[in-house]
């Protein structure tokens, strides 16, 4: 087995382990509870690298050494269950075993030119199947490649075109495909209890039925969908967190939640909670099944996926609940997560009172208009200077189907941004909160707020320019958009008022 699919992170983990070998190497110790061996007949190596999985990644867990040639044995008294990776030294192969947690040994052999294939288990009922189940649909494998190669060079043939005997390749593939697909079920039923079992029943795929009986003028591919999506975590333990260190968990996880759900916060969010509290029953299922809805959309580029940070952080970052997380971190979180509330989308933007680059002071709740485009800006900005000239030219196009712009210097240097003003011929409304002001804030309050002379922190301004569409109601409905995308939102959005 090839061993590419192991990350850079597990890669730099083995080789920090080494420098550790020889210490380990001399110590003894009473004999442990778990003693593992395994004989690779064909190989001259000193050792071998134990890995774990963990969601999607590999990790270095251990380093076992061999106790004869080409024998290799390792012990301790205890270890999660999972599937684990042993490494060979020069890590371009490796093959897998299982740790049930039930099995205090596991004696296995094979050799290094076939690993799978001359995997041979002597002690580990676990392994034995692992194995049963690998040699098996290798087998198949080997039987469907062939197929799969004829079907290619018959459809590449566009000049002799054999559309029978290309159906013909397809059945014999077909008959392959439904003996794998019985073999497997039969598997999974004949050892229901296994973890074994519970891994190949994890990474099962839905079977919708083609034809259903379905109300006349219902939509089949709806169905369909919805079917599937009912399906495909029906047969996950989200109480068993040995399936997080396998390789089946974590892709069922994150396609359930990228693919089958809504890409929208308020179906994210039902679905995150749903998985949630499947996992609750176990503490590090209900860790990880939390941060990786965390952190996968607080890092998404998609609009909106804030509102799931938020969520998560109001719903679970607390300490009773988030175990894994110590009190400064909570509260990183926490802090962030009332940064984005009032700035996500729906809400009322917050107003910002300051004048213009003459001295007349503007409103922004108060300034009428259909849409507006609140920018923040700043003139030494390598950005703004290009996207300011082109939303100046937005704003002459749209100006007149109600649309308003309300410019903020985020600079105090008020001979900067009316240079960039007056060069730039900007006609739309720009505003700052000037050195005269922000040095003596509690003089103007009679004419403006606290929250606008923040404005930099209550809008999390931390790079210029920055974008918000805002509605007639002032309510955030866009943010985060480049100025070129203004004309098509805008465009888009005051279709869809038409039509609903």
């Amino acid at each position: 087995m090839s061993l590419k699919s192991l990350s850079v992170t597990f890669l730099v983990l083995i080789a920090f382990g080494t420098s550790t070998i020889a210490a380990k190497k001399e110590k003894s110790s009473p004999a442990k509870k778990y003693q593992f061996e395994f004989t690779i007949s064909d190989s001259e190596d000193s050792l071998v690298f134990l890995a774990n999985y963990y969601g999607k990644k590999q990790y270095y867990y251990d380093t076992a050494f061999a106790v004869e040639k080409g024998k290799f044995k390792f012990e301790t008294d205890s270890i999660p269950g999972g599937i684990y990776l042993i490494v060979m030294p020069d890590k371009s192969q490796y093959f897998e075993i299982v740790v049930s947690g039930n099995e205090p040994r596991v004696t296995l052999s094979t050799t290094r030119a076939n690993m799978v294939a001359d995997m041979k288990v002597s002690e580990s009922e676990e392994n034995k199947l692992f194995y049963e189940f690998q040699q098996e649909m290798n087998t198949k494998g080997e039987q469907a490649a062939p197929i799969q190669k004829r079907i290619e060079i018959l459809k590449a043939d566009t000049l002799n075109p054999k559309p029978d005997e290309i159906k013909a390749e397809q059945t014999k593939l077909e008959t392959i495909n439904k003996e794998v697909n019985e073999y497997k079920k039969q598997f999974i039923e004949t050892h229901e209890g296994t973890f074994t079992a519970k891994i190949f029943l994890t990474s099962q795929e839905p079977v919708v039925p083609e034809t259903p009986e379905l109300p006349e003028g219902a939509n089949l591919d709806l169905w369909k969908f919805q079917e599937y999506k009912r399906q495909y975590l029906e047969n996950v333990d989200f109480t068993d967190e040995r399936l997080l260190r396998s390789p089946v968990f974590a892709k069922k996880l994150e396609y359930y939640m990228t693919k089958l759900v809504v890409q929208m916060p308020d179906s994210i969010n039902k679905a995150a909670d749903e998985l949630v509290e499947r996992a609750r029953p176990s503490k590090e299922m209900f860790k990880y099944v939390v941060h990786w809805n965390t952190n996968f959309y607080e890092r998404s580029k998609i609009m909106g996926m804030d509102g799931v940070f938020v969520h998560m952080s109001d719903n679970y970052y607390t300490k009773e609940q988030a175990h894994w997380v110590d009190s400064a971190g909570l509260a990183k979180i926490n802090d962030r997560a009332s940064t984005l509330r009032p700035l996500l989308l729906g809400k009322v933007a917050s107003n910002i009172i300051l004048p213009d680059t003459t001295g007349k002071w503007h409103d922004l709740l108060k300034l009428p208009a259909e849409y507006t485009i609140l920018y923040f800006w700043s003139p030494t900005c390598g950005h703004c200077k290009k996207s300011t000239p082109k939303l100046e030219k937005f704003y002459q196009d749209y100006k007149s189907k109600g649309i308003q712009v309300f410019g903020v210097c985020t600079e105090l240097d008020v001979a900067g941004m009316k240079t960039f003003v007056k060069t730039n011929k900007l006609t739309f409304i720009n505003v700052s909160d000037t050195p005269e002001i922000n040095k003596n804030a509690y003089e103007y309050l009679d004419k403006t707020t606290i929250n606008s002379l923040n404005f930099r922190t209550i809008y999390d301004i931390y790079s210029t320019p920055q974008v918000y569409v805002l509605d007639k109601d002032k309510k955030i409905i866009a943010k985060k958009l480049g100025v070129e995308q203004l004309a098509d939102f805008i465009d888009n959005h005051s279709k869809e008022k038409s039509t609903n």
